[in-house]
């Protein structure tokens, strides 16, 4: 071995010092990730369990297992077939990132681009909204709804989603919008772009980040929501996969839990292929949209 590879090896070889720092900090973050996939783990595991064993049996793998629960839970409920508890989940999460796309970045637009009467004053309340706790408007909101007769429909579900009531997406273009030049803006004017060009044709093409991040997290937000579709829906017909878990327990208290986790790992796979899909995305986004402003 000449004098240079010699050289090399050395300069390559690492203290024992900062070996040790990573071996340790490689096994904390193991640790912490088998703390965090345990739960997950569990739920795999009482899938493929009977239902009296999920209780009784303190075994993490269970000693026979059954594929019942998966079978009983592609044959649906209630003579209901499971497709269409996907399709209603689907139909309310595509509605909300749709609604909550273009209410946000429109409502971002004009706040932070456009001046007006009172627009420091709107800017306030959006903001404030964010500082109100959800549960706060359950009680007021189903009273209005239920006096114009829409509950046991989507429209409670969605229709905030379209009068910009996530104040953070609207802080989110908000946020992005800043980091555009206004002088593209003026341009557009100059050469007689209204605002209706100018938001359409020539801002919201460049807010692609902060349009997919907001797709993303509406749309799983919209997906694993059981609160709304427990105060609002009725009729099992139209329930989401979340709501059609509550179904599992009877009214004397008799709950299937075996099928009830073989349903929710169901209910889990378009949420992790969507987020697969796009993560790349979704992080470009919140990045972009950090830096910008």
């Amino acid at each position: 071995m000449t004098v240079k590879t010699e050289h090399a090896v050395a300069g390559n070889r690492r203290p024992a010092s900062v070996q040790m720092k990573s071996v340790v900090w490689h096994a904390c973050m193991l640790a912490v990730l088998a703390v965090v996939l345990y739960p997950l783990l569990w739920v795999v595991t009482a899938s493929l369990k009977d239902n009296v064993d999920i209780i009784t049996d303190t075994a993490l793998w269970p000693d026979q297992v059954t594929w019942e629960h998966f079978g009983n839970a592609f044959d649906g409920l209630a003579g209901i077939p499971l497709w269409r508890f996907f399709w209603n989940s689907f139909l309310i999460s595509a509605l909300s990132v749709v609604g909550t796309v273009a209410s946000s970045a429109i409502t971002a637009y004009a706040l932070a681009r456009l001046q007006f009467p009172g627009r420091g004053l709107m800017l306030g309340i959006v903001i404030a909204t964010l500082l109100l706790p959800g549960q706060v408007m359950l009680i007021p909101q189903y009273l209005i709804f239920s006096e114009l007769e829409l509950t046991d429909s989507y429209i409670p579900l969605v229709i905030g989603k379209f009068l910009a009531l996530d104040a953070f997406f609207v802080f989110l273009f908000m946020q992005f919008l800043r980091g555009i030049p206004r002088e593209l803006d003026q341009a557009a004017k100059i050469d007689g772009a209204g605002h209706f060009r100018i938001f359409f044709s020539i801002l919201l093409p460049l807010m692609r980040p902060a349009v997919v991040t907001t797709s993303i997290f509406t749309f799983i937000w919209s997906w694993n929501d059981f609160m709304g579709p427990l105060i609002y829906l009725y009729d099992m017909e139209k329930f989401p996969l979340p709501r059609l878990l509550q179904a599992y327990s009877n009214s004397e208290g008799v709950t299937n839990w075996g099928g009830m986790m073989a349903m929710t790992l169901l209910s889990l796979v378009p949420v992790v292929l969507f987020f697969l899909v796009f993560q790349r995305f979704l992080i470009q986004g919140i990045a972009t949209s950090g830096v910008k402003g």
